[in-house]
């Protein structure tokens, strides 16, 4: 399976405002970091530090051991999505960060003994390194999670800061610096009241109405510990609209928020929390209608590293698409300049002939004129010359035939560069298609597609800058997959690396390759049995999807090819993606009828492909 994390790539940090489409990542309260911490506790204290690897500015990867597993810790001072939970393993890659480095150095051998909150109702731990249980503690990293205050700091025994995530200055804050060397201060408390489950109704109730405002910004304002999403889904629970004033709630309601806010403080005194997956977050209170899930590590872990991705696809997808969009209009203009030079070109037997005609008529000429009229050799018509007043019948001549000579030299040298600049073209309107195509983020695999376009931009010197880091991906690429009516495989390539990979590794001489005619698109193969012969009906559907995974998807009819995969051939030096074929047929797609059968939810049948499944 393909394993990616925008964790993994330092080069992307998205940011809200720079991202279309930008969804906002639920952060991590009080609640939530408590029943992280209780897991911790339950499965991975006291556990042995093997190993720190630092997967990119924002995060870093502990490798823990216990008794009866190991196990990876992940830590992130992400400015979105900062965190502490369970991950799976780290890539490969070289770790070229200090950070790491340091932690590495210094807690190499040590145990994890203890993972205790820094002050109540926080969301900052103090992870506790031991040199084995029960011995005196020797170092503390404290977990600072603050949205973009986020930070991870290492500090001895005495409280010394010996490292640090992010160094901050008196310049940058006047209120805490943190630089190495200095004392550990932990962050400013908060002000807001105490949550406690003694509070009589009428006290909390007082508290929450004081001012008449929404009443989940009247609890978020009122107390500490709570975050937007709580305070709304307790609301909710409760039966009251979170964005009714609490001036309008009536006298049940409160009673019945009031029976919601001690389940709450309940849950955290034991230790008794509900991890639910949501369609837009999660939740480890009881209330959600969600799907339950065994562990909220793994549903932690995978939230935030869908989110990321999401908003790391959005943002690559938009900058390659920008930085496509740019690189075809110069080309455009490039090969516009071509067209008409070429076009010029083709006058230059004409002026051969301006020029013979004059050598004919020498006798007509008379100083001073700026053009003669002469009868065509070949036709007899009147042919119009214009001349240079300044010079002489020959003279003029002469210019018209160097004129000749320099037009037939232009079109000799254009040729080859319109052609050189219509073959660029045509490659990055096909990798501008297969970009297209990636519209939405679903999986791991979509982001691994447009970090391969990258690359291959990179190589092909359309983009500068360092290269992406390696990606953990089976074998074999994730094609779009779906079945022709008779049950024959169909496999269409989603970007140029899968476009060679299926024309050139997967093709057999059985198979049947498909690719719309002269238009950038998916090189899209129709898997056959050995002896089997597919049907009109197979034929059609096949060329409708190719022309659906094309760049004139918008279109009614778009002609398509087919032919044996050994009639496609990949000249020498051509770039990726690109190829020449021989002996096709020629069909015509309808994307239109394509898009229904490419859309899982709603094929020809009314069921879902197995192979979308």
């Amino acid at each position: 399976m393909f394993v990616v994390s925008p964790l993994y790539y330092p080069n992307y940090s998205p940011f809200s405002h720079r991202v279309p489409g930008f969804q906002a990542v639920q952060t991590v309260d009080v609640t939530t970091l408590y029943a992280l911490c209780a897991e911790l506790r339950q499965h991975w204290i006291p556990a042995r530090l093997e190993q720190v690897y630092q997967c990119d500015r924002h995060t870093i990867a502990i490798a823990l051991r216990t008794l009866e597993s190991r196990g990876w810790l992940s830590i992130s001072w992400h400015p979105q999505a900062a965190r502490i939970c369970m991950t799976t393993p780290p890539p490969r890659d070289p770790d070229t960060f200090t950070f790491s480095q340091q932690l590495r150095h210094q807690l190499g051998g040590f145990a994890l003994v203890a993972i205790e909150p820094l002050a109540v109702w926080e969301r900052a731990l103090d992870l506790q390194f031991a040199r084995r249980p029960g011995d005196p503690i020797c170092w503390h990293v404290y977990v600072e999670i603050m949205g973009k205050y986020s930070n991870v700091i290492l500090t001895n025994e005495s409280g010394q800061i010996v490292t640090a995530a992010h160094q901050v200055g008196t310049q940058q804050s006047s209120v805490r610096s943190i630089q190495t060397g200095q004392a550990y201060i932990p962050p400013p408390p908060l002000t807001d009241a105490v949550p406690r489950s003694s509070e009589a109704q009428a006290d909390w109730q007082e508290r929450v109405s004081l001012v008449p405002k929404a009443v989940w910004k009247n609890l978020l304002q009122s107390y500490r510990g709570l975050s937007p999403v709580l305070a709304k889904a307790m609301a909710e629970a409760a039966g009251i609209d979170p964005e009714l004033s609490t001036d309008q709630i009536r006298e049940e309601q409160w009673f019945r928020l009031f029976e919601r806010w001690q389940e709450w403080l309940g849950a955290i005194a034991t230790d008794t929390y509900h991890p639910i997956k949501l369609a837009n977050g999660y939740s480890v209170m009881p209330w959600a209608k969600g799907e339950n899930v065994a562990t909220l590590q793994v549903l932690i872990d995978q939230y935030y590293t869908d989110s990321l991705n999401h908003q790391v696809f959005q943002q690559l997808r938009h900058q390659l698409a920008q930085k496509l969009g740019n690189l075809i209009k110069k080309l455009q203009q490039k090969v516009d300049g071509f067209q008409t030079r070429l076009q010029q070109s083709e006058q230059a037997d004409q002026y051969r002939q301006q020029a013979d005609l004059m050598m004919a008529y020498l006798h007509e000429w008379q100083p001073g004129l700026t053009q003669m009229t002469l009868a065509d050799f070949a036709t007899g018509q009147p042919r119009t010359i214009a001349l240079d007043p300044t010079k002489n019948a020959v003279q003029n001549a002469q210019a018209l035939y160097k004129r000749h000579q320099k037009l037939k030299r232009s079109r000799q040298a254009i040729t080859p560069l319109l052609q050189a600049a219509l073959n660029e073209l045509h490659y990055l309107e096909q990798v501008e298609a297969a970009i297209a195509q990636q519209t939405t983020y679903q999986k791991s695999s979509d982001l691994i597609l447009l970090y391969e376009i990258k690359q291959e931009l990179l190589q092909q010197g359309y983009l500068t800058g360092e290269s992406s880091r390696s990606t953990k991906q089976s074998s074999e690429p994730e094609f779009h997959q779906y079945l022709s009516p008779q049950g024959f495989e169909i496999l269409v390539g989603r970007n140029n690396n899968q476009n060679d990979y299926l024309t050139f590794r997967i093709a057999t001489a059985y198979d049947l390759w498909f690719h719309t005619q002269e238009i950038p698109g998916s090189h899209v193969l129709l898997r056959l049995p050995p002896g089997t012969v597919p049907d009109d009906q197979d034929l059609q559907v096949t060329a409708n999807l190719c022309a659906y995974y094309s760049r004139a998807r918008q279109s009614d009819q778009v002609p398509v090819v087919y032919t044996r995969p050994k009639q496609v051939f990949k000249p020498k030096g051509a770039k990726p993606g690109m190829v020449i074929y021989k002996g096709e047929t020629v069909i015509w797609g309808q994307p239109q009828a394509g898009k229904v059968y490419a859309n899982p939810l709603c094929p020809p049948s009314g069921e879902q492909h197995p192979l979308d499944q």
